[in-house]
């Protein structure tokens, strides 16, 4: 069963990611595709997706070689497991707060004996073919990707019992809103938010997990790194499609306007 993700991390290698809250396009895919990501998150937090649109997206990233994640809105069984069935190889939870919750989205996510994933064989998710359901249940929980978004002093409070919960990979830093969180929204050398960082940081490699973050500038990517992250995401569609855009039309500005 490929996935990108897990080889580049088998590797010893930072898997490098994107974004995409805006463009669902049926070509988004292949152009992402292009530039080399390990993977996409495509976002249904902050974005207009739905489930239907997810499923468009999720069958346009099977001809990539890229892992397709899903960022659900909440921690709802039928958002996680539609979503898994539609064809997503991992699903991201924000602001994950307690054990509790984790072990929730281990259950939607995986199926028996690591998970409580309802079973639908022969649709999207297994190219509507019907596998073995042992194998296929085995390879899929090993394969499939669950991340959990520390967004909150409850969150960096209980993060390493999130850690400690079977079938959660990665702790992502959703570092807008953990700083928010701390009263101090997009100050990110703060002594708390540098003081929360530290403290996930710790809970994950206690428990061997991984440790993501999205920066968007080089600035933020070099001390991320520094602090021990090993997943990156690097910004969002709009974002990038903006600074690249803007860049050209000051480049034909400077040389048309006298």
């Amino acid at each position: 069963m490929k996935n990108r993700f897990r080889d580049v991390v088998a590797a010893g290698q930072i898997p490098v990611g994107h974004m995409v809250w805006e463009f669902a396009t049926r070509g988004i895919a292949k152009i992402a595709d292009s530039t080399g990501l390990d993977f996409i998150i495509y976002d249904m937090e902050h974005s207009a997706f739905d489930v239907d649109k997810i499923a468009d997206l999720m069958a346009w990233a099977q001809s990539a070689k890229f892992t397709p994640f899903v960022r659900v809105p909440f921690c709802d069984y039928q958002f996680m497991a539609r979503l898994m069935d539609a064809g997503a190889m991992g699903i991201m939870v924000g602001n994950v707060k307690n054990a509790e919750e984790a072990n929730r989205i281990v259950q939607a996510v995986k199926f028996a004996p690591l998970g409580n994933r309802g079973v639908g064989l022969g649709s999207a998710h297994t190219g509507y073919t019907v596998p073995d359901p042992l194998t296929y249940f085995r390879e899929i929980n090993q394969s499939s990707v669950i991340i959990c978004q520390i967004e909150s002093q409850e969150g960096v409070d209980n993060a390493e019992a999130i850690a400690a919960i079977e079938g959660v990979d990665i702790l992502w830093v959703g570092h807008f809103d953990l700083s928010t969180s701390l009263g101090i929204p997009g100050q990110f050398n703060d002594p708390l938010f540098l003081t929360a960082i530290r403290k996930t940081v710790a809970a994950a490699r206690k428990h061997g997990k991984l440790l993501g973050i999205q920066p968007g500038t080089a600035q933020q990517l070099e001390s991320w790194l520094a602090a021990g992250f090993n997943v990156i995401s690097w910004s969002v569609d709009s974002a990038v499609y903006r600074a690249a855009l803007l860049s050209g039309v000051e480049a034909v500005r400077a040389m048309t306007i006298k």
